[in-house]
């Protein structure tokens, strides 16, 4: 098993949805600019599993990193349709793991985002 396909899909996940929209304003303007249905796939996908198949295929396309390789070389009666299923499969596998790499670093940040939010009030009234 291979997690670099999860890695790099959260990573697209987590910049596409939810870094550059607060990176100034020219993302959010580029959005807007699009085609309404382009729009609404876009607000869609927030999902980290739904994108994250998405952004598996088209990783696997460009890279051909793939999470299981037991998927790569499916059994010859499969014909023709070995390869697509193999993908899908593999999509399917690496998106649960870019769901869980998502959800695991929300459980996280809010605690640390917490921790930091207190430690500046108290260093705000220990100069006081």
């Amino acid at each position: 098993m291979s997690f670099e396909a999860a890695l790099i899909g959260a990573a697209i996940h987590l910049l596409f949805w939810e870094k550059l929209p607060e990176w100034g304003t020219w993302f959010n303007r580029f959005i807007a600019a699009l085609p309404a249905p382009l729009r609404t796939l876009y607000a869609q996908w927030r999902c980290p599993y739904c994108a994250g198949f998405w952004i598996a295929l088209c990783l696997h396309g460009a890279t051909g990193l793939s999470t299981l390789a037991a998927l790569d070389v499916l059994p010859a009666f499969w014909g023709e349709l070995a390869t697509p299923l193999g993908w899908f499969l593999d999509a399917l596998v690496t998106a649960v793991l870019i769901q869980f790499i998502v959800l695991a670093l929300g459980a996280i940040r809010l605690p640390a985002m917490h921790a930091a939010m207190l430690k500046k009030e108290f260093m705000k009234a220990r100069e006081g």
